[in-house]
Formats: structure tokens, sequence, C-alpha cells
């Protein structure tokens, strides 16, 4: 295995038709590692997806992190597998698609608090683990864009959106005009139509790696107690 940049705790999918329908929608497969042929939709896809394309379709738990010095792979994965095994499964009725402040998403349908809980856990006992952030790494947040506790959380956890300020989504776009937004939703809910999770279910933690060209590869699963 090539070394990683960075890691993260995602939510993926499952394998089967919903993994592969976003693997496609994105053009990114985290699973094999490999590009997937985007839809032909009479746009311009691979633009429109530009910035989820190298994450591969996820749901963020504990945003990417470099590891602190002195630890390597085999310190993450056995804090992610420990981890997992005290950290309850989780049901909610479903996904819908969100106009979320500019982009494309699917959000879960009803009570999110346990997934906020969830995250919120991850993050804390995760973060031992995280080499501190570079001052170039808190400026591509832009500080002075974010609110005083989008900043505290910054300087605590490595992230401004985490804890209160944490949304758990699956991103299908980067940012769009309003135009391109009317356009594409219907174009994704034709595309998943059918295929949804209903249920939907958070059963295990996605242990993802950052290789050198920037794409996240999918390293493992841990289930979730």
């Amino acid at each position: 295995m090539e070394k990683m940049k960075r890691y993260a705790v995602y939510y993926a999918p499952e394998p089967g038709p919903f993994a592969d329908a976003a693997a496609h929608w994105l053009g990114w497969d985290p699973t094999s590692g490999a590009s997937v042929l985007q839809p032909d939709l009479g746009l311009d896809m691979a633009a429109l997806t530009a910035d989820p394309r190298k994450y591969g379709f996820h749901g963020t738990v504990k945003p990417p992190f470099r590891l602190a010095e002195g630890l390597g792979l085999a310190d993450l994965q056995k804090a992610t597998a420990a981890m997992a095994r005290d950290l309850p499964a989780i049901k909610m009725p479903g996904l819908q698609f969100l106009d979320l402040e500019g982009f494309l998403a699917l959000v879960p349908q009803g009570d999110t608090a346990a997934l906020t809980d969830l995250a919120a856990k991850v993050v804390e006992l995760i973060d031992p683990l995280r080499a501190p952030l570079t001052a170039a790494e808190i400026a591509r947040r832009r500080p002075d864009r974010l609110t005083p506790r989008q900043r505290a959380l910054l300087d605590r956890w490595g992230y401004p959106y985490v804890m209160e300020e944490f949304r758990f989504h699956l991103t299908l776009s980067g940012n769009l005009s309003a135009e391109d937004h009317a356009t594409l939703r219907p174009l994704a809910e034709a595309h998943f139509a059918g295929l949804l999770p209903q249920p939907f279910r958070v059963t295990d933690l996605c242990l993802f790696g950052e290789a050198e060209d920037g794409r996240f590869h999918l390293l493992h699963r841990y289930p979730l107690a």
C-alpha cells in the first residue's frame, strides 16, 4: 500500500447498486481506486463534480487529517477498530436531495441527533492521533470568514464544522449556480431513482487515505457495535 498523505473517517455505502451509481456519478470509485465513466447527461459532468470527485462518494465523520509525528497507519487502524466496537450503528428513514449552501447533496431524513453524536465522539477519540494544523492549513480554511465558534473549533479539533456545527451530507457536486442546480437536480434524482437506501443505515466506520495524487481510497471498514 502506498503511503498516504492524510486520513479520514467516512461513511461510505456498502458495495451494491447505490455505491455503484454514486461512483459513476462522481467518476471515482474509492473502493477499487479507479476512475469510472460518468453518465452522459449532456452536461460537463467532469467539471460539475470536480470538487467532490477526489474524495469519492462519502459522508464525513472525521475530516481529513495528518497523523501525528511518530505514528503510523497501524496505530490509526488499531484506534479506529477499538472505537468502532464501542459506538452504536445508526438507522434513519432515508436520504433526500438538498441544495446545501450552493452544492447538491444527499442528506438524511428524520432526526440526525444520533449521527451528530457519533461524529462528535469519533472526532474526539481520533484527535490524539492528529498532527497539529500548519499555518498553511489554517489559512486554507479562511479563518477570517468563520464565526468565532467555528474558529475555536478549528483551533481545537482541526476543522471548523464539527460538534454542533456538524451536518452530515453526501456531496454530489461542486458549487452550482441556481441554473445549474435546477438542471442537475432532476438528473441526479433520475440517476439514483430506486437506489436510495430506505432506511438509511450507518453500520460501519470507513477509514480512507489520501494518496500522493490527492485521490482518496477506502482502506478498511470497521463495523459499529
